[in-house]
């Protein structure tokens, strides 16, 4: 059970509601991080800048290298509800997350994530070698922000101990 309850509707203020109601029309739904993360609308909209940073890596990246690339930053940082939530977008791309082949660069972006989630203070040179050869600057910015928000949601769905979301249940890990 969550550590901090998620907000009530019906009782939040104007700003928690108008908060709220963007996020469903934005996304079209409300996980329970965002139920628990709309206490503070700032701090919500902190980690939604997560869908920001994911579009400005979409011209080079596409989906399947940035699940792949948050999968292993989440099981790294060993986050069952983002692990679960990434499981999910391979899945319903018609993948099988335990047996994807990752092609050059999907590899290169999972030894990062690692890396960054394991200790972003000893990332190898050869990795960083390897990035800047495939990638600009700009997206190696962007993709470092985006894997720091990602850190920092597995840091906050486990510290306060978020409840997996139901519709998430039949993609979690079986052990």
């Amino acid at each position: 059970m969550a550590r901090i309850s998620p907000i009530d509707y019906d009782i939040a203020s104007p700003e928690i509601r108008a908060a709220h109601d963007e996020e469903l029309r934005l996304r079209g739904r409300m996980t329970n991080m965002k139920r628990i993360l709309l206490h503070s609308p700032v701090a919500h909209r902190i980690y939604a800048e997560w869908f920001t940073l994911r579009d400005l890596l979409r011209p080079d990246l596409n989906d399947r290298a940035i699940w792949l690339f948050s999968l292993t930053i989440s099981a790294a940082c060993r986050a069952e509800v983002p692990v679960t939530f990434f499981r999910r977008a391979l899945i319903d791309m018609g993948l099988d997350p335990e047996s994807i082949e990752p092609t050059a660069d999907e590899a290169l972006l999972i030894a990062f994530g690692k890396a960054i989630a394991t200790d972003a203070n000893a990332i190898p040179d050869e990795i960083w070698a390897e990035l800047k050869a495939r990638y600009h600057e700009p997206l190696l910015v962007n993709l470092v922000a985006f894997a720091g928000i990602m850190v920092a949601t597995t840091v906050f769905t486990n510290a306060v101990s978020v409840d997996l979301d139901p519709e998430l249940e039949a993609y979690r890990k079986k052990a």
